[in-house]
């Protein structure tokens, strides 16, 4: 009886010590892209389009409207436009740098528990072993 007490204890110490990682993985990822990311993602992307669109329109009714009247030299649009996009491009790439480094955290992680869960795995053997090799000795 008490044995089953020691096991039922150190599953309820295991099971505590699982939701409480559960708790801190939930927050590093809160951290790293949680809800308000997204949101600031929304707005941003919406200020490339609106920004790409209104030079494309200033570029259409310049050429063809003929409207003389909008400030920007002929290739200044395109300029911009260009230097929209390469910005876009380097946010993105940085965004998925952090998210790429999150991954590898997440398998370092998972490599380190079963490394740990194998090297137990090898001493519960290990003592099985030993405790079959006294068994016998004694008889």
């Amino acid at each position: 009886m008490d044995m089953d007490t020691h096991n039922i204890e150190e599953l309820e110490a295991q099971l505590k010590a699982y939701q409480d990682e559960r708790e801190r993985i939930k927050q590093l990822m809160g951290q790293i892209g949680g809800s308000s990311d997204v949101k600031r993602d929304k707005i941003v992307n919406w200020v490339f389009i609106v920004l790409i669109i209104l030079l494309f329109t200033f570029d259409i009714a310049r050429h063809f409207l003929h409207c003389g009247n909008i400030p920007l030299p002929p290739l200044f649009s395109i300029e911009i436009g260009i230097l929209l996009v390469s910005i876009k491009i380097i946010w993105m790439i940085n965004r998925q740098s952090k998210v790429d480094h999150f991954q590898f955290w997440i398998l370092n992680s998972i490599e380190f528990r079963i490394n740990n869960v194998s090297r137990q795995l090898n001493e519960v053997q290990s003592s099985i072993e030993n405790a079959g090799i006294e068994e016998k000795k004694e008889k």
